[in-house]
C-alpha cells in the first residue's frame, strides 16, 4: 500500500485546524495553574486511545449506547461553553474533585479528542483510508505532547499579561466554537 501524502498532509491540517492545540493553550495554562500539573504523557496517550477507538468504534459505541454523533457533540459543545465563559469571565465554574484527573477530563477529552475531533474522524473515515488518519492522528499528537510539555516555558513567554490577553481572546473564540459545534447539531 503506497502513501499518498497530500491525503497525509490534508488530513493532519484538517485535524490540526480541529483539535487547535495552539488554541486551547491558554485554557491548558489555566488548568495547569488550578491543578498544579499536567502529564503531556499521559494526556498525549489517552488523547491517542480516545481517537483510535472512536475511529474504529465510535459509530457503534454511539449506536450501541443509544446515542448519535449530534447527541455527543452537543455534549462537547456544552462542556466547551463552560470552559470559554470561565476563561472570558475569570471565574471557576468547574470544580475538580481530584486534580490529578485534569490531564484526562478536560484535557484529553473534550480538549483535544473532544466531540468536534471524533466527529471529524467520522467524516474522514468516508473519504481517506485508516492508515492516512492514523499517521494524521500521530503528527498532530506530537505537536501536542511538544505543547504540553513546554508549557511552562509558553507561560514564561507570554507572561501574565499575555496569558490574560490571549485567555480571553481564546475564550471567546472557544466560546464561538462551542456555539457552532451546538447550532450545527441542534439543526438551528
Amino acid at each position: 500500500m503506497a502513501l499518498d501524502f497530500k491525503s497525509i498532509i490534508t488530513v493532519t491540517m484538517i485535524l490540526f485546524a480541529v483539535i487547535d492545540i495552539i488554541g486551547s493553550i491558554p485554557v491548558i495554562i489555566q488548568i495547569r495553574q488550578r491543578t498544579g500539573s499536567i502529564h503531556a504523557e499521559k494526556a498525549t496517550l489517552f488523547s491517542f486511545i480516545i481517537m483510535m477507538m472512536f475511529l474504529f468504534l465510535g459509530e457503534n459505541l454511539l449506536k450501541f449506547l443509544g446515542l448519535d454523533v449530534s447527541s455527543f457533540a452537543i455534549a462537547g459543545s456544552l462542556v466547551l461553553f463552560f470552559l470559554a465563559l470561565e476563561m472570558i469571565l475569570g471565574i471557576k465554574i468547574h470544580k475538580d474533585e481530584m486534580p490529578e484527573t485534569a490531564t484526562i477530563v478536560p484535557i484529553a477529552f473534550p480538549l483535544i479528542a473532544g466531540a468536534g475531533t471524533m466527529t471529524t474522524l467520522l467524516s474522514l473515515r468516508a473519504e481517506y483510508d485508516n492508515m492516512t488518519i492514523i499517521i494524521g492522528i500521530i503528527l498532530n499528537l506530537i505537536l501536542v505532547y511538544l505543547c504540553l510539555k513546554n508549557l511552562r516555558f509558553l507561560e514564561k513567554l507570554l507572561g501574565p499579561v499575555g496569558i490574560g490577553v490571549v485567555r480571553k481572546v481564546f475564550g471567546f473564540i472557544l466560546l464561538a466554537i462551542a456555539v457552532k459545534l451546538f447550532r450545527s447539531n441542534v439543526g438551528l
